[in-house]
Protein backbone atom coordinates (compact mmCIF):
# COMPACT_ATOMS: atom_id res chain seq x y z
CA UNK A 1 0.00 0.00 0.00
CA UNK A 2 1.18 3.37 -0.95
CA UNK A 3 0.19 6.34 1.74
CA UNK A 4 -0.51 9.36 -0.03
CA UNK A 5 1.22 12.74 2.17
CA UNK A 6 -0.76 16.23 1.22
CA UNK A 7 0.10 19.48 2.21
CA UNK A 8 -2.75 21.88 2.95
CA UNK A 9 -2.11 25.19 4.12
CA UNK A 10 -1.78 29.22 3.67
CA UNK A 11 0.67 31.78 3.50
CA UNK A 12 0.85 34.98 3.14
CA UNK A 13 2.14 36.58 -0.62
CA UNK A 14 6.10 36.65 0.43
CA UNK A 15 5.56 33.08 1.86
CA UNK A 16 5.56 33.29 5.33
CA UNK A 17 3.29 30.76 7.51
CA UNK A 18 3.20 32.76 10.65
CA UNK A 19 4.78 35.93 11.95
CA UNK A 20 8.65 34.98 13.87
CA UNK A 21 6.89 34.09 17.52
CA UNK A 22 4.04 31.94 15.79
CA UNK A 23 0.93 34.50 15.81
CA UNK A 24 -0.80 33.83 12.57
CA UNK A 25 -3.40 37.17 13.43
CA UNK A 26 -3.13 38.04 10.25
CA UNK A 27 -4.69 35.13 8.67
CA UNK A 28 -7.14 35.29 11.10
CA UNK A 29 -7.55 39.05 10.17
CA UNK A 30 -7.89 37.53 6.17
CA UNK A 31 -10.34 35.00 7.29
CA UNK A 32 -12.70 37.71 8.36
CA UNK A 33 -13.56 38.58 4.51
CA UNK A 34 -14.21 34.57 3.56
CA UNK A 35 -17.67 34.39 3.22
CA UNK A 36 -20.18 32.28 5.48
CA UNK A 37 -19.66 28.47 4.35
CA UNK A 38 -16.66 28.85 1.92
CA UNK A 39 -13.77 26.50 3.33
CA UNK A 40 -11.59 26.63 0.31
CA UNK A 41 -11.93 23.14 0.04
CA UNK A 42 -10.74 22.34 3.33
CA UNK A 43 -13.65 20.27 4.60
CA UNK A 44 -13.45 18.18 1.50
CA UNK A 45 -9.67 17.42 1.68
CA UNK A 46 -10.64 16.54 5.69
CA UNK A 47 -12.72 14.25 4.31
CA UNK A 48 -10.45 11.89 2.35
CA UNK A 49 -7.26 12.31 5.01
CA UNK A 50 -6.88 9.24 7.59
CA UNK A 51 -4.02 10.61 10.45
CA UNK A 52 -3.06 14.12 10.72
CA UNK A 53 0.88 14.35 11.47
CA UNK A 54 2.07 17.78 12.87
CA UNK A 55 4.93 19.21 14.57
CA UNK A 56 4.98 20.14 17.98
CA UNK A 57 4.83 23.97 17.47
CA UNK A 58 1.79 23.50 15.01
CA UNK A 59 0.11 21.32 17.77
CA UNK A 60 0.41 23.85 20.67
CA UNK A 61 -1.05 26.14 18.46
CA UNK A 62 -3.57 24.68 17.70
CA UNK A 63 -4.47 23.92 21.23
CA UNK A 64 -4.95 27.72 21.36
CA UNK A 65 -7.98 27.49 19.14
CA UNK A 66 -10.22 26.31 21.93
CA UNK A 67 -12.35 23.46 20.45
CA UNK A 68 -10.06 20.97 19.05
CA UNK A 69 -10.52 20.91 15.51
CA UNK A 70 -10.12 17.36 14.60
CA UNK A 71 -12.51 15.43 16.43
CA UNK A 72 -12.24 12.12 15.64
CA UNK A 73 -8.86 11.84 13.34
CA UNK A 74 -6.10 10.29 14.56
CA UNK A 75 -3.26 13.08 15.08
CA UNK A 76 0.52 12.44 15.51
CA UNK A 77 3.05 15.15 16.50
CA UNK A 78 6.50 14.89 16.12
CA UNK A 79 8.92 15.87 19.52
CA UNK A 80 12.07 14.66 20.62
CA UNK A 81 10.87 16.07 23.52
CA UNK A 82 8.25 14.42 26.65
CA UNK A 83 4.66 16.09 25.38
CA UNK A 84 1.71 16.64 27.81
CA UNK A 85 -1.47 15.73 25.61
CA UNK A 86 -4.58 16.94 27.61
CA UNK A 87 -6.96 14.49 28.99
CA UNK A 88 -9.92 15.16 26.07
CA UNK A 89 -8.15 13.72 23.42
CA UNK A 90 -5.63 11.09 24.71
CA UNK A 91 -7.89 9.07 22.59
CA UNK A 92 -6.62 10.32 19.20
CA UNK A 93 -3.58 11.78 20.19
CA UNK A 94 -0.26 10.21 20.17
CA UNK A 95 3.71 11.83 20.15
CA UNK A 96 6.40 10.03 17.94
CA UNK A 97 10.08 10.47 17.71
CA UNK A 98 10.18 8.17 14.94
CA UNK A 99 11.92 8.83 11.97
CA UNK A 100 9.95 9.73 9.28
CA UNK A 101 10.27 6.81 6.91
CA UNK A 102 9.81 4.62 9.60
CA UNK A 103 6.90 6.46 10.58
CA UNK A 104 5.11 6.79 7.24
CA UNK A 105 6.02 2.90 7.15
CA UNK A 106 4.05 1.81 10.40
CA UNK A 107 0.87 4.44 9.73
CA UNK A 108 1.20 2.72 6.23
CA UNK A 109 1.06 -0.68 7.70
CA UNK A 110 -1.62 0.01 10.08
CA UNK A 111 -4.17 1.14 7.25
CA UNK A 112 -3.54 4.82 7.00
CA UNK A 113 -3.92 5.76 3.07
CA UNK A 114 -3.85 9.53 3.20
CA UNK A 115 -1.61 11.92 5.42
CA UNK A 116 -2.33 15.74 6.27
CA UNK A 117 1.18 17.08 7.09
CA UNK A 118 1.09 20.28 8.65
CA UNK A 119 3.59 22.80 10.33
CA UNK A 120 6.28 24.47 9.18
CA UNK A 121 9.17 22.24 10.08
CA UNK A 122 7.54 19.04 9.52
CA UNK A 123 6.54 19.89 6.43
CA UNK A 124 10.12 20.58 5.68
CA UNK A 125 11.18 17.50 6.95
CA UNK A 126 8.45 15.44 4.62
CA UNK A 127 9.53 17.51 1.66
CA UNK A 128 13.72 16.55 2.18
CA UNK A 129 12.68 13.18 2.83
CA UNK A 130 10.68 12.75 -0.38
CA UNK A 131 7.92 11.61 1.70
CA UNK A 132 5.27 14.52 -0.32
CA UNK A 133 2.75 13.62 -2.61
CA UNK A 134 1.13 17.10 -3.40
CA UNK A 135 0.66 20.52 -1.90
CA UNK A 136 -2.35 22.84 -1.41
CA UNK A 137 -1.05 26.55 -0.76
CA UNK A 138 -3.60 29.26 -0.50
CA UNK A 139 -2.09 32.57 -0.88
CA UNK A 140 -3.45 35.23 1.27
CA UNK A 141 -3.09 38.51 -0.05
CA UNK A 142 -0.79 40.68 2.69
CA UNK A 143 2.65 40.99 2.79
CA UNK A 144 4.33 40.29 6.14
CA UNK A 145 8.19 41.38 5.31
CA UNK A 146 9.02 38.35 7.78
CA UNK A 147 8.01 35.36 9.44
CA UNK A 148 8.76 31.65 9.46
CA UNK A 149 9.06 30.55 6.08
CA UNK A 150 6.92 27.66 4.26
CA UNK A 151 10.14 26.16 3.08
CA UNK A 152 13.69 26.72 3.87
CA UNK A 153 16.20 25.72 2.28
CA UNK A 154 16.36 22.57 0.41
CA UNK A 155 19.08 20.33 -0.95
CA UNK A 156 18.30 19.88 -4.53
CA UNK A 157 15.04 21.45 -6.74
CA UNK A 158 12.13 19.36 -5.89
CA UNK A 159 9.60 19.59 -9.48
CA UNK A 160 6.22 20.23 -8.72
CA UNK A 161 3.39 19.88 -11.46
CA UNK A 162 0.64 22.38 -11.52
CA UNK A 163 -2.67 20.64 -11.13
CA UNK A 164 -5.30 23.79 -10.68
CA UNK A 165 -5.26 27.49 -9.50
CA UNK A 166 -8.26 28.69 -7.94
CA UNK A 167 -8.94 32.71 -7.45
CA UNK A 168 -11.45 33.47 -4.85
CA UNK A 169 -13.20 36.77 -4.82
CA UNK A 170 -12.29 37.94 -2.28
CA UNK A 171 -9.00 37.33 -2.69
CA UNK A 172 -7.56 34.49 -1.60
CA UNK A 173 -5.62 32.07 -4.95
CA UNK A 174 -5.32 28.64 -3.88
CA UNK A 175 -2.48 27.05 -6.31
CA UNK A 176 -2.63 22.76 -6.09
CA UNK A 177 0.90 20.80 -7.06
CA UNK A 178 1.61 17.33 -7.34
CA UNK A 179 5.47 16.68 -6.55
CA UNK A 180 7.14 14.72 -9.21
CA UNK A 181 8.77 11.61 -7.52
CA UNK A 182 11.08 11.20 -11.03
CA UNK A 183 12.81 14.05 -11.21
Amino acid sequence: MTTKASVFIATSLDGFISRLDGNIDWLDQANTAVPNGEDCGYKAFMETVDVIVMGRNTFEQVLTFGEWPYEDKQVVVLSRKGLVVPDGIRKTVSVSSEVLELLVERLSSEGAQHLYVDGGQTIQSFLSAGLLSDLTITVIPILLGTGKPLFGSIKSDVVLTHLSTQAYTFGFVQSKYRIAKDA
